[in-house]
C-alpha cells in the first residue's frame, strides 16, 4: 500500500441540482474509509478517495441519497 489511498469515480446521471449534490456528498461522506467526496454537476460524476473504500457501500450510500450509479 503506497498510503496514498484509493480513489473510484462513479457516475450519477439523475443528478441535477446543487440539493443532488449536497445530498450525494452527505451520505457517501458518512461511509468508513471515505475521505473526501467530489461532485461535478456538469460531469454527473462523483470522485470518492479514501482507504479501503467499499464500492458496494458507496453504491448503497448514493441509493440512499436517491440516485443510481451507472
Amino acid at each position: 500500500m503506497t498510503g496514498e489511498g484509493d480513489s473510484i469515480r462513479y457516475l450519477v446521471p439523475g443528478m441535477h441540482c446543487a440539493h443532488c449534490v449536497a445530498a450525494v456528498q452527505e451520505e457517501v461522506s458518512a461511509v468508513p474509509g471515505v475521505e473526501s467526496v467530489t461532485v461535478d454537476l456538469e460531469t454527473k460524476c462523483v470522485d470518492v478517495t479514501g482507504e479501503r473504500l467499499d464500492d458496494a457501500a458507496i453504491r448503497a450510500a448514493i441509493e440512499e441519497a436517491g440516485y443510481e450509479a451507472a
